[in-house]
């Protein structure tokens, strides 16, 4: 019980948009490895999509890494990781400029590949977010394996090199290599430079879906929202400095009354003859 405590405690816990995109993954790898689905529903194939209308290809093939294997956990670790990363750090309060990052992505790779040919693009869009991740974080030091140590800039080249000593193709990395630069540049560098301007724009529709509504500046919390609470010592709004003046009135009353008894008991002991020793007046 207490360790599904502390799994749910970790679901929720992740940032929305690396929530919903991990936990479509492995949801779409688990139906395949139940033979629930099949690879060949889920890879990119554009003649299927146009003339067949099969839409949801343009989604699965982000989401499949393959069965469960070395491959897939690695994937997936580094998909988390530096998703969540951006997400908590670079993109904090700003989930629909992270969306629009996906969603530019996402259309980049799917233009690329009825050029090149690529049926699963799910490790280039890793590599996408690992690259602009490295580059937004320049002075961090890297151990990869406890092997090299290098600062993060050079991470997206570090798993490409592992991508070729594990046999795999190249292709995949260098366009999300490059899908990840161009989104880099666009947002990072052109806008900096003199007479340069901000090309990659939030939908409108987008910050209102998924960021939250700012503070309005003029709202007036009512008394009982306030620090402190509500005064109720304050007759329901009335003036405060009223409150004030008439606490000193009371305790200019007060003082009136003391000085009042002391001077009648002066007045008494005066009245009052003198006894003798013996007591006899």
């Amino acid at each position: 019980m207490a360790f599904q405590t502390l799994i749910r405690q970790a679901f929720f816990e992740m940032p929305p948009v690396t929530r919903a995109y991990t936990t479509a993954c492995v949801l779409t790898t688990m139906c395949v490895q139940l033979d629930l689905l099949s690879p060949f529903q889920l890879y990119f194939n554009p003649i299927l999509v146009w003339k067949s209308y099969q839409l949801w290809r343009l989604l699965t093939t982000f989401l499949f890494f393959g069965t469960f294997g070395f491959n897939f956990f690695f994937n997936m670790i580094f998909t988390y990781r530096y998703c969540r990363m951006l997400e908590e750090n670079s993109f904090r309060g700003r989930t629909a400029d992270f969306v629009t990052m996906f969603i530019f992505g996402s259309v980049c790779m799917i233009v690329s590949a009825l050029f090149v040919n690529l049926l699963f693009l799910g490790q280039a869009f890793t590599l996408m977010l690992v690259y602009v991740w490295a580059r937004r974080n320049p002075f961090v030091r890297m151990n990869f394996f406890g092997l090299l140590t290098f600062n993060a800039p050079y991470l997206p080249y570090v798993l490409l090199g592992f991508s070729l000593l594990l046999g795999n193709s190249v292709s995949v990395d260098l366009l999300g290599m490059a899908v990840g630069h161009t989104y880099y540049y666009l947002e990072d560098i052109f806008p900096n430079q003199p007479g340069g301007f901000k090309i990659l724009k939030t939908p409108q529709i987008l910050k209102v879906l998924c960021d939250e509504s700012p503070d309005d500046p003029d709202y007036a919390p009512p008394p009982e929202e306030r620090p402190g609470g509500y005064d109720w010592g304050a007759g329901g709004g009335a003036n405060p400095g009223a409150e004030n003046d008439h606490n000193d009135n009371d305790d200019q009353n007060i003082g009136d009354n003391n000085n009042v008894l002391h001077n009648d008991e002066n007045q008494n002991l005066q009245e009052m003859p003198p006894q003798n020793n013996n007591g006899v007046l």
